[in-house]
Parts: C-alpha cells; sequence; structure tokens
C-alpha cells in the first residue's frame, strides 16, 4: 500500500514539476514561417491558400501576374503605356520620373480581385542582400481581374495629367509601396529607411500575409507543441495570444493595424497588445467620413465596425468571416440571420424589410452595410452596420441606403419587371425638372451623387432631398408609430461645420454622453468643439473628457489646451504624461513642449523627456517623409534646441525635396537667431544670404501647391506670406485676401490680412478687416490695440 502511495506521490511531483518548469518570463518570440505552422495546422493552411491574404503581394512570375503583357497598349491623359515581355521578364513602357518615356521591369505584383496593381524597383544598389528591397513604385495602371481590362488608378478628386515632380505620379511619395502599402501586404515588415542617405533597405519574414502576421511571431509555440510536456507554458500560455477567448477586443484589434485609417505610433505590435499604444485611428473628419459616420474617403473597417452595435455587443471579425480563408460563413442573408433569427423569421421576411424577397431591398447587407466603391472598381461595405435613416438626410444630407438603392437602380440591378414598379433617379429627375438628362447619366454612382452635392451643386442636392423624402415618407406608411428615430450624433456635427448657434452645446452633449454614442463619435465632438470654442465651453468638456477610459477621447481633450496659456496647460496637462496609453503620453509631451522648462519641476521635467521620446519615436515612424522632420523641428524650437531643430529642417530637405514648410521655417529660425544676437556677427551676412535662398527655393513650391488645391486655405495664406516676404505685397494680399474668403472665422488669416492691409497704406481696409476680428474676440486686448493704432 505504501509502495503504491509513493508512485502516486512520485506521479503527481513528476507531474508538477513538468508543469512548473516554464520558459523565461522575458522570453522573445521570433518568426518562424508557415512551414512550421502548416506541420499541425493542415486544414487551416488549405483554407488560406489562394486567399486574399496568401496573394496579398508576390513576385512577378509567370503563375501571379493576371495582365495583358502581350504588347497591349493603354492610352490615358496623353500617355501611351505599352505592357510587354521580355524574355521572363515583365516590362512596361511609360513616362518616368524625368518625364521621359522609358521601359521599367514589374518586380512586384500586389494583390488579386477586383484589381492587380504592379510595381517597380528603384534605388536598388549592389551591396543590397536578397532579402532587400529598395523604394518600390506603384504604376498607377491597374489591371481589373474581373472586366479583363487595363485602366488608370486616379487619386480621388484629380482628373488631370500628373507631373512627374508631382507626389501623386506613379513615381511620388503618394506611390510609394515602402510607406504607403507594404506594412500590411507583407509579414514582419521591416521598413528600414535611412535618412541620412534617403535610401530604403525594407526587408519582410513572408512576401504576403502569412499565419504569423494574424497570431504573432511563432517560435514559442513551436517549441511547445514539439515538446514533450502535458502542459502548455505557464508564464506564456501556448506562446500566442489568446483570439478566440470570452473577450473580443483582443480579436478585433489583431485585424484592426490593417484594416484601419490609422496614424502609426511605433512599430512591432503583436495580437494582444493594445492596438492604440501602437496606432491613432483616424477620427470622423469630415474629409473621410459623413456626419453620421458613414465612410466617406478609403478608411477601411474598424473604424465603422467600433461605431456599430455589433461591436459593443461583442461581435468579432470571426463571426461573420472564415479568418483563414476570409470568405462569409454564410451565404445571403443566413451571414445575419444565423444570429438574429429570434423569434424565427422575424428579420429575413417582408413584414421587416418591405421589399420583395430576392430583391436587393430584402438583402440585408444591401441595407444595413452599403457599399462604397473605391480604386475604381472595388466596392466595399460600411461595417457600422446601421439602421438606414432617411430623416437624417432630409434634415443633414447624409447618405442613407434607401436613397442610395433606388439612386443604382439605374444600373439595372433588378430584374426589368420589378424596376418598372419602382421610381427610378430618372423619374425623379424628370418631375423635378432640375437637370437635363445627360447630366445624370453620367454620374453612375450614388457617391458621385453626395459628392456633387456636397460641392454646392444645388440642383443635384435637391434632387436628392426629393428622394430622401420619399424614402422617408415610405419608412412612415411602413412602420408608423413603431419606427424609431433616437437622436444622432450627426447632428451635432453638422450643426459645428454650419456654424449653427446650439452647435456648442449639441457638441458638449454627444462628448460627454455616457450611453449611445459611439467613442469615436463622441472624440470627433471633442475635436469639433475645440475649432468652434477656446473659451469655458470647451474648457469644461475637455477636463471631463481627460478622466475618459478611453485613449482616443482623452487625447481628443489634451489637444483642446494646444496653444492655450502655459499656466494652464501646465495646471492640466502635466498629469496626463503618465497616462497608462502611450498615445494620450505623446501628444501631451507635445503639447508641452511650449511650456517653459523652468516651470515645471525636475520630476516632471523628466516625465517630459519621456514622453517627447515617444512622440518622437512615433514621428520616426514615417522618417522617409520630410513633414515627420518637420514638426520635431518645430517641437524643438518650443524648447530653445535651435542647433538640433536647424538639424531637423535640413534632414527634412534632404528626405523629401519637394515638400513646402522645412524651407520656410528654417529660414524664419536663421532670420529670428541672427536678429537676437544668437549668431556671431560676422555670419550675418552668410546667414542672410541662406535666407534668402530658403525662401526664393520655397516659393515655386509654394506656388504649386497653392494652384493645385485653390481652395486650401492655409496654403493660399502661407503663399501670401512668402510672396510678401519676397517684396511682392499686392500678390501677397491677394492669397491672403482668398485664405479670408475661404475661411471668413480664421483670426490668423485676418490678422495678418490687418497687417499688411496697414501697411499698404489702405486704412480703412484694414479698420474694416479689424472690425470682423472684435465682431470674433471682442476681449482680445492685441485687436482693440491694433484699432485704436488704426484710428
Amino acid at each position: 500500500m505504501l509502495g503504491l502511495v509513493a508512485f502516486f506521490i512520485a506521479i503527481a511531483g513528476g507531474v508538477f514539476a513538468d508543469y512548473w518548469s516554464a520558459m523565461p518570463i522575458d522570453a522573445k518570440a521570433s518568426f518562424t514561417g508557415r512551414d512550421a505552422c502548416i506541420q499541425c495546422h493542415q486544414k487551416e493552411a488549405e483554407l488560406f491558400a489562394g486567399s486574399h491574404h496568401d496573394l496579398a503581394m508576390d513576385l512577378a512570375t509567370d503563375e501571379s501576374v493576371i495582365g495583358d503583357f502581350s504588347g497591349v497598349e493603354f492610352t490615358h491623359h496623353g500617355i501611351t503605356s505599352r505592357m510587354f515581355r521580355d524574355d521572363d521578364r515583365f516590362m512596361i513602357h511609360t513616362e518616368g520620373p524625368d518625364g521621359e518615356m522609358a521601359d521599367f521591369e514589374i518586380k512586384y505584383v500586389f494583390g488579386v480581385d477586383p484589381l492587380q496593381q504592379y510595381m517597380v524597383e528603384f534605388d536598388r544598389t549592389a551591396e543590397m542582400s536578397e532579402n532587400e528591397v529598395g523604394r518600390l513604385q506603384v504604376l498607377r495602371v491597374s489591371w481589373d481581374t474581373h472586366a479583363k481590362r487595363w485602366f488608370y488608378l486616379e487619386p480621388p478628386d484629380v482628373h488631370e495629367k500628373l507631373a512627374p515632380d508631382d507626389d501623386l505620379h506613379w513615381t511620388g511619395i503618394a506611390q510609394r509601396w515602402n510607406t504607403m502599402c507594404a506594412e500590411c501586404h507583407s509579414t514582419n515588415l521591416q521598413k528600414n529607411f535611412d535618412p541620412k542617405t534617403a535610401r530604403y533597405h525594407t526587408s519582410w519574414s513572408e512576401i504576403d500575409v502569412s499565419c504569423e502576421a494574424c497570431h504573432g511571431p511563432g517560435s514559442l509555440h513551436v517549441e511547445l507543441a514539439q515538446s514533450k510536456s502535458l502542459f502548455w507554458d505557464r508564464h506564456h500560455g501556448m506562446g500566442l495570444a489568446e483570439l478566440k477567448g470570452a473577450d473580443a477586443i483582443p480579436q478585433i484589434e489583431a485585424c484592426a493595424p490593417c484594416h484601419s485609417r490609422r496614424r502609426v505610433l511605433k512599430s512591432g505590435f503583436q495580437p494582444g497588445q493594445r492596438f492604440c499604444d501602437f496606432y491613432e485611428p483616424e477620427l470622423l473628419q469630415e474629409s473621410t467620413y459623413h456626419a453620421n459616420g458613414e465612410i466617406l474617403d478609403e478608411v477601411y473597417v474598424y473604424g465603422s465596425f467600433i461605431q456599430s452595435k455589433m461591436y459593443h455587443k461583442g461581435i468579432r471579425c470571426s463571426d461573420c468571416h472564415d479568418p483563414h480563408s476570409l470568405k462569409l460563413k454564410q451565404p445571403g442573408n443566413a451571414t445575419c440571420t444565423s444570429c438574429h433569427a429570434h423569434p424565427a423569421g422575424k428579420y429575413d421576411t417582408p413584414s421587416h424589410h418591405r421589399h420583395e424577397p430576392g430583391t436587393a431591398g430584402a438583402s440585408c447587407v444591401e441595407c444595413h452595410m452599403p457599399e462604397t466603391t473605391y480604386m475604381a472598381v472595388d466596392p466595399r461595405r460600411d461595417h457600422s452596420i446601421r439602421i438606414p435613416r432617411p430623416d437624417l438626410s432630409v434634415a443633414l444630407g447624409t447618405p442613407n441606403a434607401c436613397t442610395g438603392c433606388h439612386v443604382e437602380l439605374e444600373k439595372e440591378k433588378q430584374p426589368e419587371e420589378i424596376r418598372k414598379r419602382l421610381p427610378k433617379f430618372a423619374d425623379f429627375v424628370a418631375a423635378s425638372e432640375q437637370l437635363p438628362s445627360d447630366s445624370y447619366s453620367k454620374l453612375s454612382e450614388y457617391a458621385k451623387w453626395l459628392e456633387q452635392a456636397r460641392g454646392g451643386d444645388t440642383k443635384i442636392k435637391a434632387v436628392l432631398h426629393e428622394i430622401d423624402q420619399w424614402c422617408d415618407d415610405a419608412c412612415d406608411r411602413w412602420y408608423g408609430d413603431q419606427r424609431k428615430r433616437p437622436e444622432h450624433f450627426a447632428t451635432a456635427l453638422h450643426a459645428a461645420r454650419t456654424q449653427q448657434p446650439d452647435a456648442l452645446q449639441q457638441l458638449a452633449n454627444v462628448a460627454l454622453s455616457k450611453e449611445g454614442v459611439p467613442d469615436l463619435a463622441r472624440a470627433t465632438a471633442i475635436q469639433e468643439l475645440s475649432r468652434a470654442d477656446s473659451g469655458a465651453d470647451a474648457t469644461r468638456v475637455a477636463r471631463e473628457a481627460l478622466k475618459d477610459p478611453n485613449p482616443i477621447v482623452r487625447v481628443a481633450a489634451v489637444r483642446v489646451f494646444e496653444g492655450r496659456d502655459p499656466s494652464q496647460i501646465r495646471r492640466t496637462i502635466v498629469p496626463m504624461l503618465t497616462d497608462d496609453s502611450r498615445l494620450v503620453r505623446s501628444e501631451a509631451g507635445r503639447i508641452l513642449s511650449t511650456v517653459p522648462a523652468d516651470s515645471l519641476s525636475a520630476g516632471q521635467r523628466e516625465q517630459l523627456r519621456s514622453a517627447l521620446d515617444e512622440y518622437h519615436e512615433s514621428l520616426m515612424e514615417t522618417s522617409d517623409r520630410g513633414s515627420a522632420h518637420l514638426v520635431w523641428a518645430v517641437v524643438l524650437e518650443n524648447q530653445g534646441r535651435y542647433g538640433e531643430a536647424i538639424e531637423s529642417y535640413e534632414t527634412a530637405i534632404r528626405v523629401q525635396p519637394g515638400a513646402v514648410g522645412p524651407r520656410s521655417n528654417l529660414a524664419a529660425l536663421l532670420e529670428s537667431m541672427a536678429q537676437s544676437g544668437q549668431l556671431p556677427p560676422a555670419e550675418a551676412a552668410e546667414v542672410q544670404a541662406r535666407v534668402t535662398k530658403l525662401r526664393s527655393d520655397e516659393l515655386p513650391l509654394l506656388q504649386r501647391d497653392a494652384n493645385l488645391a485653390p481652395d486650401n486655405g492655409p496654403l493660399q495664406y502661407r503663399l501670401g506670406l512668402a510672396l510678401y516676404l519676397q517684396g511682392d505685397a499686392e500678390a501677397g494680399l491677394q492669397r491672403i485676401e482668398k485664405s479670408v474668403a475661404l475661411e471668413p472665422e480664421n483670426e490668423q488669416f485676418l490678422l495678418a490680412l490687418v497687417l499688411l492691409l496697414q501697411k499698404l497704406e489702405r486704412i480703412d481696409d484694414a479698420k474694416a478687416a479689424c472690425q470682423r476680428l472684435l465682431n470674433l474676440s471682442p476681449n482680445n486686448p492685441q485687436y482693440q490695440n491694433l484699432m485704436r493704432q488704426l484710428d
């Protein structure tokens, strides 16, 4: 008996020893490649094979290239490109970076459906290894895989020929794979840009989006799986992030880095880590989302999904999508009714959707996830999964799925017998007698109509309003008193953007709402509030929002205090230097960089230094853009670190020679240092000559950008100042007047206008402009004193 007990004790001791034996707590996983995964996960590998992740990027080979390279030609904006073969190489003859026609080898293909793009490598040097890639540029000439045709992928809102030195040209930075695309199309992407040489040495573990892109580096998991232990590791679990646990957030945030429009704070994100310690998602900006939160520009999925009730109820990506094949798990409406089946048939029935079964109006996604087409051929669904609100469209001009579908009946989505019974867009146009028939036939999609209406086309806006009202009336007839019309944050955002009298109160209500308003919308309301008000209302809301549990909301609140009195910034923002979110800490550091260092304690200065290190690291994630070095130079100037600021401005010019900003900023800094005696007198003439050259070099760049964006107020303003500093006061005045016309309540623009009119001795005009300043800020002592001078 004792022997048996001893035996079991020995067994138990062995099992416990097996459990207790563990990897070091600080053990770090490395990337192993998919072959190590396939040994155990063959079913998942089979599903993955041929998926969009598997085909995200590849070498250009006979197997990977889909486009026609048989010598066919394609002409766009007067440039005739020819796609052909040179033995095993795929080639294109097209306009190059110097404006001359030349042959370029296609090294890589990008994507597979609904389009395939092609990439050319530049700046490759002999010493680069096979595992490194130089600067890759993505051609705008692309292959439509459905229509089997070549087409030119135009930038949004640009419909003319691009100059070879334009950032949007296929050889410009906007089409640069290394900085615009690479991170989300390959596994373990390392950009490896060297600002000193302005060259890339980019590498990856696997060329496509492989297993470890989503699960994280797998070496610890493989080691544990191959061990003889009965247990996973007591420190590291199974060696991978838990993406199927009770909490949906880790999985959603594992997908978010590549399925969101965001700013990178720090590289090296791994699944299981917090998204906002590595990225900052785009807010509901007027240029990227409609006021109701629906997608406008190419914002991908995350920003939409976190607005949805699905997200707030714990639904995750893999509830609808197979995570390996990426296909929907169920066909058609079953994607939704597999969960929304209570009671049976409640939703997938005419009593709910009021449309004939089998038509678009009976499809869950057509009503709750409408499509917008990007990249000319790529329709993507809005993932905010919202109830259509034609009533908001009537009031605010926002989109709704009902109107969108009835506009697109023109595209003959429905059988003819059904289409005859429904009013089409043409019927509304004819009834309104607002538009000639050829004007609407050229706009093929609802998004194009919305774009025209947003751009000020009153006739199209009126016709859309008629359809919105027709849809709203139909909903009233169908649902009567049961129809829900809850308050929506769109009303507040629209009020702010149209400068309505009660906008501030509406924004404050949204910002501080604790129920039913997505955090992304609350953060946007705070941002809009700070733009509309620099007084007590914005301050009160921001101080409350600094305590919010969501870092997106807290960082929006931190930014409210930018430009405020240094003592107010110090009192309010110093505590945020130790926030648990990297996003909040780094932005707090930037805001506090304007506060005199001697007003901070030694401990606070150390916290600021640490936060600024994090902010600098976030900027250097885009060190291949001049703007990163320009912004850091401004921070250095704020801190009086002028030598380092000069170096950072010079780096910005070297990295992106055609960028606007660093030259004029550097000129202003050098001039200020010379005038304040911070430079030796012997260098004064040399410095002034450099200042003159910097401003002379900047002027044509400013003129280029201001002419390309005539409705951009800040660009017109900066050009006006540059022209004035170059001695052309009248031309400068015209640009500053234009900036004021574009942004009539911008006090900075108005102040510059007053001062320039005063210089030109146009006193009556200066007084009128100064009165506009006083109307905006009646108690501003600077404006009051300026008016006294003019009198």
